[in-house]
């Protein structure tokens, strides 16, 4: 599958990718992430492994596109839940033991 990642075509294959990063040992994710085999990669590093460029060069956008393309499962940078604020009152209740009736 031909690609354009950085600007740079690519000529890309899911055997292909596989073969590259075979041996790779995963980086600890920090965002989105590729499963490769039964390995979990972040996406950045599967991108300079396959290009062969500088990690600064694309956006993971361009190499998740490119993997999910060619078929590899690809997870995205989960959302953080929003964080629950109490109120005075809410916790005041909470300390008393006694249900919040609004």
């Amino acid at each position: 599958m031909r690609c354009v990642i950085a600007r740079f075509p690519f000529d890309l294959t899911k055997s292909g990718v596989l073969e590259s990063m075979k041996g790779v040992k995963p980086e600890p994710i920090t965002g989105e992430s590729v499963i490769i085999g039964r390995r979990h990669y972040p996406v950045k590093q599967v991108g300079q492994v396959i290009t062969r460029q500088d990690r600064r060069d694309f956006s993971a956008g361009e190499v998740l596109r490119a993997m999910s393309r060619l078929g590899f499962t690809c997870r995205a940078l989960p959302e953080a839940a929003p964080a629950h604020i109490e109120s005075p009152l809410q916790r005041a209740s909470a300390m008393l033991g006694t249900p919040l009736s609004v």
